[in-house]
């Protein structure tokens, strides 16, 4: 097993009596593709609400390379190397393609970026070589709302990619997409993954779990239930029934 990069110990989050995640321990192993999985509802999302400081945990710890990053701003855990997407992908829709990838690079919020023409000349290539990876190189001045489905996906791997994240947190990255475009996807995460990333992934398609992840973590009503291979977790009876909300027996 390679060394952990990023160490959750003990991840707990009531919303008053609600239990979103509770006591959640995760190693995000170096250089590997761990998936989160479950049934709708068992906290998959809020864990990573966690990580990236999104929402405040009531207990436990979050560490990446040793360092704790638990209670640090979500910009704070972004500049450290984690970077995550969203369910709704939150891109500028009136922006171009362009542009919305460089919002994720710029170093300042204001109009005058540090590091003057040559540092702006580096992000243009970043953004450029973001875009040629995604295959939105033909789409850089188009708005974000004029995209199709499957490039507006495209669109926030390619925000996360220019910005050199060590791991990265993708919520539900594949849904909808179409076969070639999924294919696609799993090119690019695979590639992601040879370059040194690690990735950890929300996910409901079995099918891509099994082709991509080295890890399941098995997640129901906010507790992890189960951790391993995935030929081994999604071949347990009790899990599987949990997942499709099949009664036990």
């Amino acid at each position: 097993m390679k060394p952990a990069l990023l160490q959750v110990r003990g991840l707990s989050k009531h919303f008053g009596g609600i239990v979103a995640v509770e006591n959640v321990d995760l190693d995000l192993q170096q250089g590997m593709i761990t998936a989160l999985a479950g049934p709708n509802g068992a906290g998959k999302t809020t864990l990573f609400n966690l990580i990236t400081g999104n929402l405040a945990a009531d207990s436990g710890t979050v560490e990446l390379e040793g360092r704790p990053v638990t209670g640090l701003a979500p910009h704070r855990i972004a500049q450290l190397g984690i970077a995550r997407s969203f369910q709704d992908l939150r891109l500028f829709s009136r922006m171009s393609v362009r542009d919305n990838v460089l919002t994720a690079i710029e170093p300042a919020p204001w109009f005058w970026q540090p590091g003057g023409l040559a540092g702006a000349r580096k992000r243009k290539q970043i953004v450029a070589e973001a875009l040629e990876r995604t295959g939105l190189a033909d789409r850089a001045e188009a708005r974000a709302v004029d995209l199709s489905y499957a490039e507006t996906k495209f669109l926030s791997l390619a925000r996360i990619l220019a910005t050199g994240s060590r791991i990265w947190l993708l919520d539900e990255p594949a849904s909808g997409l179409d076969p070639s475009s999924r294919q696609r996807f799993i090119t690019l995460l695979r590639d992601a993954l040879q370059s040194g990333v690690t990735i950890c992934l929300i996910e409901h398609n079995l099918d891509i779990m099994i082709e991509l992840a080295d890890r399941i973590a098995f997640l129901h009503q906010g507790r992890k239930l189960a951790e391993g291979e995935p030929d081994v977790i999604l071949r347990d009876p009790e899990l599987i029934a949990i997942y499709f909300g099949e009664p036990r027996g």
